[in-house]
């Protein structure tokens, strides 16, 4: 099950397709991400707010896989964002993890009043070579360009909730624009519309489940997508989905899908 890369706008490579670890803890969640390395994954995103940062660590350290061979995102709490309490974090963040760097530190949510300091320190961790790439998380189109404001850097990646059902397609535009890679979390809206007759036709069609067409759709679209499960199974089938491609008249169809439908219930706008 050989997977897809994609090349940031700075250069470094990152696996398309990753493991989400999202409201997973203790030792479900180290023996998740074991999992997951062992099937093949190579990407595993975690947070800060997520508190499984030392879980995912032990399991990095158990895998024993070569450092470069795993990329690691993990993002700034809300709680600690500005300046100075930034760059604190993302070092408590590297202990937690037992790590000597992350591959993409991403700002988690756009919190009024302290964006521009945050990636203020962002810049500077990456000035000084302490991780890899920086982004954002849930920046829709007006907190990007906002960012044309205040940004020396570009951020590398911004992930948001997106789907068929929350197609937000001027954020994928923008984002193309500007070289900056897209990534999809809740790609499967918690399972929230596999039993839409529109998306069960679409599986039908290819013999792949729901959940597989729904990550094939963001694949197809060149967005990144990091699906959460701790089920062994569900682990595998995810990770199944590189061999069909969507047809581009499907690609539409599913496009049309869209209901404005978020299925965490956040809108980023709130922070506006």
């Amino acid at each position: 099950m050989n997977q897809n890369f994609v090349r940031l706008n700075n250069g470094i490579e990152m696996p398309q397709l990753g493991l989400g670890c999202w409201d997973m803890w203790g030792a479900d969640a180290r023996r998740a991400v074991e999992t997951a390395l062992e099937i093949g994954y190579r990407l595993i995103d975690t947070a800060a707010m997520y508190r499984n940062e030392a879980e995912v660590g032990a399991a990095l350290t158990t895998a024993a896989l070569p450092r470069a061979d795993v990329f690691v995102i993990t993002k700034v709490a809300n709680t600690d964002q500005g300046y100075d309490s930034t760059l604190r974090a993302y070092e408590a963040s590297c202990r937690r993890l037992n790590l000597d760097f992350v591959d993409l530190y991403l700002v988690h949510w756009p919190v009024s009043g302290l964006r521009r300091e945050t990636w203020r320190a962002m810049e500077k961790l990456y000035a000084d070579g302490a991780v890899r790439a920086i982004g954002v998380c849930n920046y829709l189109s007006p907190f990007l360009r906002e960012m044309d404001e205040y940004a020396g850097i570009t951020p590398a990646l911004n992930q948001c909730e997106i789907t068929p059902y929350l197609f937000l397609k001027d954020l994928i535009i923008d984002c193309q624009t500007r070289s900056i890679q897209l990534q999809a979390w809740s790609p499967l809206l918690r399972g929230k519309r596999f039993n839409d007759p529109k998306l069960q036709a679409m599986a039908h069609k290819y013999g792949k489940t729901p959940a597989q067409i729904l990550l094939r759709w963001a694949l197809d679209h060149g967005i990144s997508t990091i699906p959460k499960s701790a089920s062994p199974e569900r682990l595998k089938e995810n990770f199944d989905v590189f061999d069909f491609s969507l047809t581009d008249a499907d690609l539409a169809i599913m496009d049309g899908f869209n209901e404005d439908f978020r299925s965490s219930g956040e809108d980023p706008m709130r922070f506006w």
